[in-house]
């Protein structure tokens, strides 16, 4: 490991990093107040203690007031943010660990109607579909001011103790100017590329004078739109050189795209199901012909990818965001030569869905995340006292809570109905573009298997099964069921989305699909059905279509439906599926009118979330010291107390995931993780 790329020291100027590895820049919208108090600190400390060599903080800082943080950005443009930055900036440094910011002027992407009610600003007054504000067009004051704010906004960073700053020039403010697809301007800010650069290179020039060339200042910048509005590749290559020769920017950060909509977004971040590392060699290309230290990050996910991407000379160092949000000690595992332990990165992309909701990010499947105040990344405390553990369901809240428990010292068991582990992730890995959702179950049965834990697969435990083993505790995670009881007549004649899913029921050629939850199991199963050439109709009550997945993992499926011609029904609501002949009459109504429609169809499939797997649960529940019962106050304080409500109970009872209530994966596993990290 010695000879590693990945493990091999980058200087830039006098600042030396460690190692290749970094998360660029992104916002986990942790902020508060705009400010980067322990929430934000912990988050980034936690990646430091893991080993990276650069943290790249906020994505991004807002220099101006009217760049209303979007995504919960920091607050560039206040001074309360130095002392902040400078007490993450000094944890960060005690692990070895540099630290940087990404500034921004958001632009157009964002929205005017919070904050502080200001018109958003471009170049030219071209809307942006993502966030669909109108935006002003830039006056001449606007940029006088933003130049400043740009210049101001570094030296609070400087003060802050950072080791530097990265500008942000893809899809916000600046670049703005740079595309032909934004920029419609006459005046010296538009026209010809030496115009439409101006006020980008004042910019530079202006955070260079305020700063000094003893600090780092790099930019990441798309270098090709890749779509015939925008910037070419040809005069993206130009835009480089351009910045490169003003010899007052330290590194590029290279970014092929746009992101004014969800489905160019996602070919910028790719999600799950698209080809990893897609602009790898297009970054590589810019580094060769510019012979400058190059950064880069997208869906490079795993260790080998990004060790390639060093040795080949593609890159000096490698964005690894998302992989390091799933798991913030790969370097650490790089090193102790434990690469088969990191917790892999599944790109799932829950994290920058929820970001793009206005939501706080999480991972699918590691709850610590964002909560390391109050829950480990690892589980290294020894219980005081060992105890038998049962747990019924070898699913991801399962196997997370025999991960955790078998960690914590004691003897666990593991009853599971199938013949192998994975509970609902192998319906959804069914779908060859969500296969790496797997790894959230291969990770946990290697962690599991190396601690001994006992599995008996092909077994439904009975109540006697269970307590032949005279356990201490016993969890439930049992899942849940289809639930297809919304109609109010005719259930039984439909069929559910996991029978379409599994293949355990035929497709017929003329297919309505109620989706009265709105998550994935609706689409997934709409996918199937459509792909097999049925000509489908999805009906849902919601007033748009699958409210619970967010816009990155809704592009494929929108893609399917649109080239299959499937016919989506929002604001209706299926009453009644009754027979006519060999066909189905579905009777269908809607919460603003009382009118009732029909339709004639071969088959109905309804996806309405699970049903609590549960009698087990309560079979036991009246022998439980606890009777079943959780101490919530002290559960999301992070001091579980385990309840005596029953005296002359044998064990505590716990029931996890599915089998409380339909949820989704996160949920599951973070049910397990926060119970059982206290046993």
């Amino acid at each position: 490991m010695e000879n590693d790329p990945l493990l091999q020291s980058y200087k830039i100027k006098h600042l030396e990093l460690k190692n290749r590895l970094m998360t660029s820049a992104h916002e986990p919208s942790y902020a508060e107040e705009g400010l980067p108090k322990d929430k934000y600190r912990l988050y980034h400390v936690e990646r430091a203690k893991g080993g990276i060599a650069l943290t790249m903080t906020a994505g991004s800082a807002v220099v101006s007031p009217d760049s209303p943080p979007a995504y919960n950005n920091l607050h560039a443009y206040k001074d309360e943010i130095v002392p902040w930055l400078k007490k993450l900036t000094t944890q960060c440094h005690d692990y070895g660990a540099k630290v940087m910011i990404q500034i921004t002027h958001l632009g157009r992407r964002t929205n005017w109607n919070h904050s502080d009610w200001l018109p958003v600003l471009s170049a030219s007054p071209v809307r942006e579909p993502a966030h669909r504000s109108f935006p002003k067009e830039a006056e001449d004051w606007d940029i006088e001011r933003i130049i400043k704010d740009y210049a101001d906004a570094s030296e609070r960073m400087k003060e802050a103790g950072m080791d530097g700053i990265e500008i942000e020039a893809y899809g916000h403010f600046l670049d703005s100017f740079w595309s032909p697809a934004t920029n419609k301007r006459t005046d010296v800010f538009g026209g010809n590329l030496n115009n439409r650069i101006n006020f980008s290179l004042k910019v530079i020039d202006s955070i260079r004078k305020a700063v000094g060339n003893d600090f780092i200042v790099g930019i990441r910048l798309v270098a090709d739109e890749d779509w015939e509005a925008g910037i070419s590749k040809e005069e993206g290559l130009e835009i480089v050189k351009k910045i490169v020769s003003t010899k007052k920017i330290d590194f590029l950060n290279i970014i092929r795209g746009h992101i004014d909509t969800d489905a160019a977004l996602t070919k910028v971040i790719p999600i799950q199901g698209m080809p990893s590392a897609p602009h790898l060699d297009f970054a590589g290309e810019i580094r060769k012909q510019t012979k400058f230290p190059v950064f880069h990050a997208s869906k490079i996910n795993d260790v080998a990818t990004a060790r390639h991407a060093v040795a080949s000379g593609k890159l000096d160092m490698v964005g690894m965001t998302r992989a390091h949000i799933a798991d913030p000690y790969i370097v650490k595992k790089i090193i102790e030569k434990k690469e088969e332990e990191i917790r892999p990165c599944v790109g799932a992309t829950y994290c920058l869905d929820r970001i793009y909701e206005g939501k706080e990010t999480l991972c699918i499947h590691n709850p610590a995340t964002g909560r390391e105040r109050f829950i480990p990344h690892e589980i290294n405390i020894q219980s005081n006292h060992p105890r038998k553990i049962v747990i019924i369901g070898a699913g991801p809240s399962g196997l997370e809570a025999a991960r955790v428990c078998s960690a914590r010292g004691h003897n666990v068991i593991v009853f599971e109905a199938s013949n192998n582990p994975g509970g609902q992730i192998n319906l959804i890995t069914r779908s060859p573009r969500r296969k790496d959702m797997i790894g959230i179950i291969d990770w946990r049965m290697e962690q599991c298997i190396k601690s001994k834990v006992i599995f008996h697969f092909n077994t439904f435990a009975s109540k006697d099964d269970v307590l032949s083993e005279n356990p201490d505790v016993i969890i439930i995670a049992t899942g849940g069921t289809p639930n297809i009881l919304n109609v109010e007549e005719g259930s039984e004649l439909a069929c559910n989305t996991w029978d379409i899913i599994s293949g355990s029921v035929n497709i017929e050629d003329e297919v309505i699909l109620y989706d009265d939850n709105g998550a994935y199991p609706g689409l997934q199963a709409s996918e199937i059905i459509a792909n097999f050439g049925s000509n489908l109709k999805i009906i849902t009550p919601e007033r748009f279509f699958a409210p619970e997945i967010g816009g990155m993992n809704y592009v494929p499926y929108a893609k399917t439906f649109i080239e299959k011609n499937v016919n989506i029904l929002i604001n209706k609501r299926i009453k009644k599926i009754n027979k006519r002949d060999n066909r189905l009459l579905v009777s269908i109504s809607s919460d603003y009118s009382n009118k009732i429609e029909t339709a004639e169809t071969s088959q109905v499939v309804i996806e309405h979330g699970t049903i609590p797997v549960d009698e087990l649960y309560f079979e036991l529940k009246n022998n439980s010291y606890n009777l079943g019962s959780v101490d919530y106050n002290s559960l999301i304080k992070d001091n579980f107390n385990e309840k005596i409500e029953n005296s002359k109970g044998s064990y505590y009872l716990y029931r996890v995931g599915d089998a409380v209530s339909s949820r989704n994966i996160h949920a599951a596993i973070y049910d397990s993780l926060r119970i059982c990290k206290n046993l």
